[in-house]
């Protein structure tokens, strides 16, 4: 789903970001941000911020199962259902007269005119979660909330930054790939015959 979002780092009056252009919803992006912070970046948040923020050309068409590297496979297969798709970044795009396409930055002072909808800021503490269309500031999710958080979507539950809108845990192993056991036959009543 094309949901435009950002990720950015924070600077001393608001926030300096890349453009992301698919699957910007919390229920997507955190997870895979809290993981990438905890497992793949061994809470080294510099190295995510530099591989997220600034070292990324033009700007990220979405965020992969790339992020989940060194995470518990039961956690991967519990965020991704089995499946694995790369980070892919906006490099290939083309422009109408050739030239090279520019670096998609995203600030406090362009996110609302870039149609952005959502904006996750990686803080020391956490993830400032910014529903666009509803507020300039939003709530922190910290970097210990369990990756298998199921976060709301809804851009107006993110208006307060006084708490992030969890709706439910998700199961931390996968589903069981066995096939459930054939319902035990019963004796079927025999039916008597319709009298005429």
């Amino acid at each position: 789903m094309s949901t435009h979002s950002f990720i950015a780092r924070p600077t001393e009056t608001g926030y300096d970001g890349i453009y992301v252009h698919f699957d910007g919803v919390p229920s997507h992006q955190l997870p895979l941000l809290l993981s990438a912070f905890n497992y793949r970046f061994k809470a080294d948040l510099e190295a995510m911020t530099r591989h997220l923020v600034d070292d990324v050309s033009v700007g990220w068409d979405e965020l992969g199962t790339d992020l989940l590297d060194d995470a518990p496979p039961a956690l991967v297969a519990a965020l991704t259902g089995g499946e694995q798709w790369p980070s892919r970044s906006l490099d290939h795009l083309k422009t109408l007269d050739g030239s090279p396409p520019v670096r998609m930055v995203v600030n406090d002072a362009t996110a609302v005119a870039q149609d952005m909808k959502w904006g996750y800021v990686l803080h020391p503490h956490g993830i400032e979660t910014i529903s666009v269309d509803y507020a300039d500031r939003g709530p922190v999710v910290s970097w210990r909330t369990a990756p298998h958080t199921v976060f709301s979507d809804h851009p107006a539950l993110w208006a307060s930054p006084q708490f992030a809108p969890v709706v439910t845990s998700r199961r931390t192993t996968p589903p069981s790939t066995t096939p459930a056991a054939a319902p035990t036959a019963t004796a079927a009543t025999p039916r008597t015959s319709a009298h005429r």
